[in-house]
């Protein structure tokens, strides 16, 4: 009832639901354990419960030490008696003197009875009412040998030694000889012994917790001393974690935690270099919205300031696409194994984005075409985000149209095999193309070819190479007219074979 009691108690003191409904959750949730306490449990539990065990096997023990003393006593007693017992004929004779009977009764602590029995269970002397020994079906007893067993006389536990006798005269009547004892002494003693166990016991048994709680500390110090060296970093200390005085058990976890640091200042750093990048490309055109702001307000001349004010919106124009396409590149390097994905006809976003490039294809008299299906087979559409792979492909369109001279050509194909899955997207320009030993570059955030002269931020296949990693795909890019003056740029995005069109593959 006091249980009851005291939960129907904590439930009062239980704060409104409407106040905190989070609290309630709270509660169920499993407590966080410390690594001591769940050592020191593993530890202590066994031990707490092998104890008992142990203290029963020690009396069972004590039990047996206890009774071979006293069963050799009682059967050196039965072995006197058998001295008394005289066969003549088909008499039997006990010839026990009260004196001896007295003397062998004068026992302190335990009752002490014998029994001689002749033919057909007659009572030749000492208890008639002392049990008989169970007989034993289909064997003769054992002449002139002593047996032990347990029994019970007149309420008391006893402890009886046993033999049946015979005269040399094979018709002579056989005898059963019986001396039996309560078990005073016998207990007397098993309880010593278990006093003299248990009492040590009680003493070293908190020891050994004690030394247990001991040898956990110091061999938990490890890890508060590598807990206290972690709370004493700086904020902006990334530098990796001594392992040299750490248990051996825990160095595989400092060693991750120090590739953790190491991957977080690569990021750190990568960031850093990309605001500085991100600062240096704005700082450049806000400059000089700036001046031609300053220009356009100093001039009188409505011709002067119309053409101030168009170098204001190109600029503007140029500014907002840089912004654009680095809010694209920090989309894609930190959100895009978390955007939903769907299964997507890359078909259809192929043509989409082109369309949205054909007016300003059109204004540069740049033949745009598209050679490819209308539509995927549906056990070849990429598993991505729309967002990203339409982001992909204006990107590779852009590149292509910004560095490809007037009354040049842009073409995009998609090339999908429907037997392996394989996707490959390719853009194809008649622009100046890009050297081989700058291809590699050109992927990194703000690299430009040399020898450029089309305005541009160099985030374009930065954002390109960023999207199809996520996607794990691989960019590659050769000449598009390996012979000509201008070789163009070929780029070729290769997506994977997905894993059910490998098994149409194996099993058509």
């Amino acid at each position: 009832m006091q249980l009851f009691a005291a939960w129907a108690t904590a439930l009062k003191k239980l704060p409104d639901k409407s106040q905190n409904s989070g609290l309630a959750f709270g509660l169920f949730q499993r407590e966080q354990r410390s690594l001591f306490g769940e050592i020191l449990d593993w530890m202590l539990t066994p031990l707490l419960l092998l104890w008992p065990l142990s203290l029963a096997l020690t009396w069972w023990v004590a039990q047996g030490i206890a009774a071979k003393p006293y069963d050799r006593a009682l059967e050196y007693n039965l072995r006197a008696m058998a001295q008394l017992v005289h066969f003549d004929n088909q008499r039997v004779d006990f010839a026990l003197t009260r004196e001896t009977r007295d003397l062998m009764r004068s026992d302190e602590t335990d009752l002490v009875y014998y029994q001689v029995l002749g033919a057909k269970g007659f009572a030749i002397a000492g208890e008639s009412d002392l049990p008989l020994p169970q007989a034993r079906a289909g064997q003769d007893p054992n002449l002139g040998m002593s047996e032990m067993r347990d029994d019970v006389m007149r309420g008391d536990d006893v402890r009886v030694a046993y033999m049946w006798l015979q005269g040399d005269n094979p018709d002579s009547p056989t005898v059963l000889l019986q001396v039996a004892e309560t078990l005073g002494k016998r207990s007397t003693l098993a309880t010593e012994i278990i006093k003299g166990v248990m009492v040590p016991q009680f003493v070293i048994l908190p020891l050994a917790v004690l030394l247990v709680w001991l040898a956990l500390v110091r061999g938990i110090r490890p890890l508060n001393h590598l807990e206290q060296r972690i709370r004493e970093r700086k904020p902006n200390d990334l530098s990796p974690l001594d392992d040299s005085f750490v248990p051996q058990e825990v160095a595989p976890l400092v060693q991750s935690i120090n590739d953790l640091l190491a991957r977080l200042t690569a990021s750190l750093t990568t960031q850093r270099r990309f605001l500085a990048d991100a600062a240096h490309q704005l700082k450049t055109p806000l400059a000089g919205l700036r001046i031609q702001a300053d220009l356009a307000q100093r001039e009188t001349d409505p011709n002067e300031v119309h053409q101030a004010l168009g170098q204001i919106a190109r600029s503007s124009v140029r500014a907002t696409h840089t912004v654009n396409q680095l809010l694209a590149l920090a989309r894609a390097e930190t959100t895009g194994r978390t955007l939903p994905t769907l299964k997507l006809d890359m078909a259809h976003i192929v043509i989409e984005v082109m369309q949205d490039f054909v007016p300003r294809a059109m204004d540069k008299h740049i033949d745009i075409g598209y050679e490819g299906p209308e539509t995927v087979p549906s056990e070849c559409l990429i598993e991505g985000n729309a967002t990203l792979l339409r982001e992909l492909v204006r990107n590779l369109v852009d590149n292509a149209i910004n560095y490809t001279p007037v009354h040049g050509e842009v073409t995009i194909r998609l090339l999908v095999d429907p037997f392996s899955g394989v996707q490959v997207l390719q853009v194809e320009d008649s622009g100046p193309g890009i050297p081989a030993q700058e291809r590699d570059l050109v992927l990194q955030p703000f690299y430009r070819a040399l020898g450029t002269n089309v305005d541009g931020s160099g985030l374009g296949l930065a954002i390109v190479h960023e999207i199809a990693q996520q996607n794990d795909a691989i960019v590659e890019m050769s000449d598009a007219h390996p012979h000509k003056n201008k070789p163009g740029l070929l780029v070729s995005v290769r997506f994977p074979p997905k894993q059910h069109a490998i098994d149409n593959a194996h099993h058509p």
